[in-house]
């Protein structure tokens, strides 16, 4: 305990990381106070009402999770940074087949520039669709066959100001996160999802509270299902943070009187290059069908297509599994290139024992790769669609969504890459962290 209570001490005599943190709990406090300021029009307390007795185990319960509950308010906030996400991920998908993209992606800066300015274009262009469906669904929603009409002033003005503001809000919050990885601590998109489930956490405790008070389910049944899915859990994290070295042997030089090389490094491979990003991203990309049958609400059998994406629903787990998996293999090319590697080896001198430089080294990387990949994604995958399973036990969807899979991951990612960068400001000025090694081994999310 002296160990922790130091190591808080040193972080607020450090001006900089003080400074860091507190912006970054204002804005913070800025995106939860957005997600209870409900759009114009709107009877909260008719809203409230229907939300009430709406399901928590569909798609739209899962979003509502990630946004902080700021859909279920129909919130100026309501679409969260999902928008955002999924034109960044529309950008990087351009990038892998499309050649004006590529040529973007190797233009350094400027072309890092023109990418950051597509992808808030694009962000516009989803969020203004979204919210368009939101304003559809609001003007009908159906309740045990009861429909509840939560909006006041209905027509084509309360639409366009409703889209307007929610694109807004988007808008926003995109900017918000932005600010934060500049002037704050931490990834700030990755950081506004993780507030955002961290404030169901209540929620769900409670739902399960009264499941057990109410003799639905026994408390041993409940202490069995959490252990369960901690050690699940845990031991995916585990595996996932799991790497793999490969030796690099440098050759011994002379210049002038110095001798450089002659040393045996390694690349450390991760199981899980990845981090999170493969589920934020699958996530987003499951959120889209949904979000397209709000246009049709009165049509049965498109209707009955959206049984399919329930977020309970085997199809749903099978086909959400798939894309976290293709996904984990998608964003680890981005975030490690093995020519790039092979190329810098060899300009150094460098070399893998037993392989030739060059391509034969960058193949031989991308080999390792790729398989110690394999067991990281299927890991992945299966932590994601434990909720699904765990639904069976009778868990409430609110608690299932947020203690198994998806969320804890976000949540365990997004802290570690944050601890670990206030262990590096603390490190840098000498002082103790919160580990005696000074090191955490943090994800980037």
């Amino acid at each position: 305990m002296p160990k922790i209570t130091d190591t808080f001490r040193n972080i607020f005599k450090i001006t900089e990381l003080r400074q860091r943190i507190l912006y970054t709990l204002a804005v913070l406090l800025i995106v939860r106070f957005g997600a209870h300021v409900t759009v114009p029009g709107v009877d909260a307390t008719l809203l409230t009402q229907a939300m009430q007795n709406q399901s928590s185990d569909t798609l739209f319960g899962l979003y509502d999770l990630f946004v902080g509950g700021a859909f279920s308010n129909a919130a100026i906030f309501a679409l969260g940074i999902m928008p955002y996400i999924s034109a960044s991920i529309i950008l990087q998908l351009m990038g892998a087949v499309v050649p004006y993209f590529q040529k973007l992606q190797q233009e350094g800066e400027e072309g890092r520039k023109k990418i950051t300015q597509l992808t808030r274009y694009g962000t516009v262009l989803i969020s203004a669709m979204q919210a368009w469906g939101i304003t559809i669904r609001l003007t009908n929603i159906d309740v045990q066959g009861v429909s509840i009409i939560p909006v006041q002033v209905q027509g084509v003005f309360w639409v366009l100001s409703t889209i307007l503001i929610l694109t807004a809000g988007t808008v926003f919050m995109m900017w918000l996160g932005e600010q934060i990885t500049e002037r704050g601590l931490g990834n700030g998109i990755s950081l506004i999802i993780f507030i955002g489930i961290i404030d169901r956490f209540p929620y769900a405790i409670l739902d399960e509270y009264q499941m057990i008070s109410q003799g639905t389910r026994s408390l041993v049944v409940e202490i069995v299902i959490v252990s369960f899915m901690v050690l699940v859990i845990a031991g995916v994290i585990l595996v996932t943070q799991g790497t793999r070295r490969i030796p690099v042997q440098y050759a011994k030089r002379v210049v002038g009187r110095k001798v450089y090389g002659g040393v045996t490094q390694y690349i450390p491979l991760r199981v899980n290059t990845a981090g999170v990003m493969p589920i934020i991203f699958a996530q987003s990309i499951m959120f889209i069908p949904n979000t397209i049958l709000q246009f049709f609400p009165d049509n049965e059998f498109l209707q009955s297509v959206s049984s399919y994406f329930n977020y309970t629903s085997p199809v749903y787990a099978f086909l959400y599994a798939l894309v976290i998996i293709f996904f984990t293999y998608f964003y680890t090319a981005i975030a490690f290139n093995p020519k790039d590697v092979a190329d810098n080896m060899k300009k150094q001198g460098g070399f893998i024992p037993g392989i030739r430089p060059g391509k034969h080294t960058s193949d031989f990387i991308d080999n390792i790769l790729t398989k110690i990949t394999l067991p990281g994604s299927f890991f992945l995958a299966i932590v994601a669609i434990l909720p699904t399973f765990v639904g069976g036990f009778g868990v409430s969807g609110r608690f299932a969504q947020f203690f198994g899979g998806t969320s804890l991951l976000i949540i365990v990612g997004v802290a570690l890459d944050t601890l670990q960068q206030i262990e590096s400001h603390l490190l840098m000025r000498h002082y103790d962290g919160f580990m005696k090694s000074g090191k955490i081994k943090g994800r980037r999310a």
